[in-house]
């Protein structure tokens, strides 16, 4: 049955935190006593979304309002509730489980991680579930399931055939020049078939409208175009009294031309804005390939089953980047970088084949638009995941300095490489960040990682040092180390 259960000993303040959490979108709480059946929802649920914990033997007090631990003892009471878990989860990745045990508390609480997976995972009614809130909600219907489907990346909404006919798009410019580029050398009528793009019936797809139509809005309103509104403020939120006069603005045309048109319209829109820097009045400037690659994801990845278009809004300090849609299949805020998953596989392949193509480093899009902005000395990216978009954020902030990152990389690992540091600031030199930690080592706050030298040198912290370890300034700053 899975695997052998791990324990893990809690301190007294860590068993009073996880007691007093409160439930929520991504935290769960469960009486030992509930049917594994029930149990199976808030696992579907969770897997279904954005997965989430369940900490199984807390339970609600006599007075139906704190939580009070209450878990499992002997521990063998637990094995029905892995038995769901297997079921459901034959493969191990797909969630982790850990007991848990205090000293203040006789008995074992059931930690269950259950991860976002690719797949559809059914509860043990036979229905798939997804978390909305604090709630497991049923697909119960096909639209629901489609839907479900769809985030999952299993179907595609770029399959689904649009009013849009051969004859009207055949005379398409876009088409007409790609076509003449393929090779070996073939028709319109032939090449839209070939690929999927249309049905029997000369119908043609959401994918060959985005991607070959001249004007795709026009068959695909409130789906297909970009929409730019500028604001001047750095508030966390644009009003009417904010908006620059002459906006939204709205980009549109063929897929193609629809990134090459919006990156120049925001490059040109943030360059015009002064920003007051740390001293004097500064020129904004963002590093276009940052822009051109987050906004080529944007564009390539969202939902198109969603009737929003995505929206780029461009504030004093910062720009907003937002695609509709959840992030795809098994991809999540936290390992987007690593991982490559695509809703509109192919819209993907099939831009990529046009000449000089907006997506021609597949699958490196986003990590090379993090490395530009480090490479400015600009904050990272972040990226978020809303209930129904992915917003990403480019602030025009500084990074700190090369000395304060590295000692707040110490702060929260052992030791540093040269190449790790070089990463971490983005300076491109080894030898202008070995003076880096020259410094460092001239202020006695670090040192040379015994047996270690020449390109494999790595440094640590002097015990001087150590006991005055700065903490990261910001949760952001923290996640530049995770």
């Amino acid at each position: 049955m899975g695997t052998k259960l791990v324990t893990k000993r809690l301190s007294p303040d860590d068993t009073v935190r996880i007691v007093a959490m409160q439930e929520s979108w991504s935290v769960d709480k469960k009486d030992k006593r509930i049917k594994p059946s029930r149990l199976s929802k808030t696992i579907s649920a969770f897997a279904n979304s954005a997965g989430g914990e369940i900490y199984l033997g807390i339970s609600h007090g006599c007075d139906k309002t704190d939580y009070c631990w209450d878990g499992f003892d002997p521990e063998e009471e637990m094995n029905p509730f892995l038995a769901v878990l297997d079921e459901l989860m034959p493969s191990f990745d797909g969630y982790s489980i850990e007991g848990l045990v205090s000293d203040t508390q006789p008995s074992m609480v059931l930690h269950i991680t259950v991860h976002k997976t690719q797949q559809i995972i059914y509860a043990t009614d036979g229905k798939a579930y997804t978390r909305q809130g604090v709630q497991n909600l049923p697909c119960d219907n096909d639209t629901k399931l489609l839907k479900l489907r769809m985030e999952k990346g299993i179907a595609s909404f770029e399959d689904e055939i649009t009013r849009g006919v051969f004859d009207e798009i055949k005379e398409s410019r876009i088409l007409e020049e790609f076509v003449q580029q393929v090779v070996p050398q073939t028709s319109k009528y032939d090449w839209l078939r070939s690929q999927r793009l249309m049905n029997e019936s000369a119908r043609i797809t959401v994918a060959g409208v985005l991607l070959y139509d001249e004007c795709p809005q026009a068959i695909l309103p409130k789906h297909s175009a970009v929409r730019i509104t500028r604001y001047h403020t750095d508030d966390s939120e644009g009003t009417r009294d904010t908006l620059t006069q002459g906006y939204p603005i709205s980009v549109e045309g063929d897929i193609y031309s629809l990134i090459k048109k919006s990156v120049e319209k925001v490059c040109e829109i943030v360059e015009s804005t002064d920003v007051v820097g740390t001293q004097e009045i500064e020129s904004k400037k963002y590093p276009e390939i940052a822009l051109h690659e987050i906004i080529t994801n944007a564009v390539l990845h969202r939902d198109y089953s969603i009737p929003k278009d995505i929206q780029v809004r461009i504030f004093t300090n910062r720009v907003e980047i937002e695609s509709p849609g959840r992030l795809p299949g098994h991809v999540t805020v936290e390992n987007i970088l690593q991982e490559q998953f695509s809703r509109n596989p192919k819209v993907v392949r099939l831009i990529s084949k046009f000449p000089v193509p907006p997506n021609k480093d597949v699958g490196e899009g986003l990590n090379t638009a993090f490395e530009a902005m480090v490479s400015m000395q600009l904050q990272r990216p972040q990226i978020r995941e809303t209930d129904h978009s992915v917003l990403v954020i480019i602030k025009h902030e500084r990074l700190a300095d090369a000395e304060t990152l590295v000692l707040e990389y110490m702060s929260v690992n052992e030791s540093i490489s040269n190449s790790e540091a070089r990463a971490l600031t983005g300076i491109s030199d080894a030898n202008k960040m070995k003076r880096v930690f020259n410094r460092l080592k001239a202020q006695g706050k670090l040192e040379i990682v015994p047996g270690t030298r020449s390109s494999a040198t790595r440094w640590q912290r002097t015990p001087a040092g150590t006991m005055e370890k700065e903490k990261p300034s910001s949760p952001e700053q923290m996640k530049l180390f995770i």
